[in-house]
């Protein structure tokens, strides 16, 4: 078993993150194996060029498993149980500790690393896949103790090849930092959008570009997301515990019009933004919103940006938000806080409308 990935690769699971990774092996060059229970997805993968179907006497050097994370401990051994002598098996689930316990005591536990991409859209199915998901992502690489060196290194050579930036963690720190990172958010993001279910057309007629941010990932699957976050019970239950004590203190400050209490707890939230690592995990810089009204018809997007490029100040987030009542958008991009006012002079120069 060497450090170096050749191939074949075997993709047990043609989902979105599944056939997006045969899709990336494809892209370097190697050889894929397609497996799923469903072989509706294995044609619809083959057909997008992602790999071929299993056949008799194929030995991967390298299996990832990208079940859904309840079948995970079960598919893993599996994979370990079927596979050569020196193959190397993964997954891809969002948890890591779960299916580490489950394979436990394990005869060829060692050739067995756990990772973890950080990409993925709220869309499923091999058709929603693409060979650059992973480009510049990171991605959790987690052995536990038992694992062979030889076959980190090789899990690593997969990240490295699907675009992505490896990160090594333990199980159980990979298993706090999605907590804090994802599932919370997840169950934050599906509260507030659950208080949107019954609202009135009155009301969500005034919906902006902030309720659409806080609740954007609540999109996703019920299903799934039961699962990623049922498996990961212990490191979300403590974080719940501490937001609901914060929470607490809000309607406790609200309720009693305690403004320096509800300062204190906002600060306290306006300081967790500015803890997000920047770009390319860089420390973050401080940014500004420039908008812009943007006429919605074909071509006014593209000239914005050539403007934009023109200018030479770089965009470091965009997002548009549309007028319900005009057909105009207004697109609003994030920029360097200390090069607005330049990037502001030119696109007034070309006749762009700006706003704070």
């Amino acid at each position: 078993m060497s450090g170096g990935l050749d191939g074949p690769v075997e993709v047990v699971g043609t989902g979105l993150i599944g056939t997006s990774i045969a899709l990336a092996c494809r892209r370097a060059g190697l050889e894929v194996i397609l497996t799923d229970r469903d072989p509706d997805h294995v044609r619809t993968a083959s057909g997008l060029g992602a790999g071929r179907a299993r056949a008799a006497g194929d030995v991967p050097q390298l299996v990832v498993v990208a079940v859904p994370p309840d079948a995970l401990g079960a598919a893993i051994a599996e994979q370990l149980d079927a596979a050569g002598p020196e193959t190397v098996v993964t997954d891809v689930g969002s948890v890591k500790v779960a299916p580490l316990d489950a394979v436990a005591g394990h005869p060829a536990l060692r050739r067995y690393v756990g990772s973890h991409p950080m990409a993925g859209t709220e869309n499923s199915g091999p058709l929603t896949a693409s060979a650059a998901l992973f480009d510049g992502r990171p991605w959790a690489v987690t052995p536990g103790p038992d694992a062979d060196p030889r076959a980190t290194r090789l899990v690593e050579a997969l990240v490295r090849l699907c675009g992505a930036v490896a990160v090594i963690l333990p199980p159980g720190e990979h298993d706090r930092a999605v907590a804090r990172t994802s599932h919370v958010p997840h169950l934050m993001a599906s509260l507030v959008a659950g208080t949107l279910a019954a609202a009135t057309p009155e009301h969500l007629a005034l919906s902006g570009t902030g309720v659409r941010d806080v609740t954007r990932v609540a999109g996703g699957d019920p299903r799934l997301y039961s699962q990623i976050i049922g498996g990961n019970a212990p490191a979300v239950t403590a974080l719940l515990q501490e937001v609901r004590d914060r929470l607490d203190l809000v309607l406790e400050a609200v309720a009693t019009d305690d403004r320096a209490g509800l300062e204190s707890l906002l600060a306290y939230g306006q300081a967790g933004t500015r803890a997000i690592p920047g770009k390319h995990g860089a420390a973050p810089q401080p940014m500004e919103a420039l908008r812009i009204a943007v006429p919605d018809h074909p071509g006014e997007l593209a000239r914005l940006f050539a403007d934009v490029g023109a200018s030479g100040v770089n965009i470091e987030d965009v997002r548009i938000d549309h007028d319900p009542g005009r057909p105009v958008g207004l697109v609003e991009l994030d920029v360097i806080a200390t090069r607005t006012e330049e990037l502001r002079s030119a696109l007034e120069s070309k006749g762009w409308v700006t706003h704070r």
